[in-house]
């Protein structure tokens, strides 16, 4: 299994870090946290680390570090835009449970 980045959330990213010199990466993790136990967080970065996953599509570089990586296996970051706004989503089926935000998760 691995993590998936769809066309949308490539191309949102590639936007974002268009105009960033500095930091022209994103970087998706997990933390401890939010109402359901964990929670994505997702930074600007201007690098990577030897042991980050690397996921390049569509001009968009995404870095997931291995600790986040165990709990995102077989996810798919996908951005979406409806009417109660614009974010990135992650579909993930190590997830038990997520809360209405859809950026904390248990499992």
């Amino acid at each position: 299994m691995t993590i998936t980045v769809t066309d949308r959330a490539a191309t949102r990213i590639a936007e974002i870090t268009a105009t960033e010199t500095a930091a022209p990466m994103l970087r998706v993790s997990v933390e401890g946290g939010g109402c359901s136990g964990f929670q994505y967080k997702f930074d600007l970065v201007g690098g990577q680390a030897d042991d980050d996953l690397v996921i390049q599509r569509n001009g968009a570089v995404v870095v997931i570090d291995p600790v986040s990586q165990q709990y995102m296996e077989g996810a798919e970051i996908d951005f979406v835009d409806d009417l109660i706004g614009a974010s990135f989503k992650i579909n993930n089926p190590v997830a038990t449970a997520s809360c209405g935000c859809g950026t904390s998760f248990s499992i």
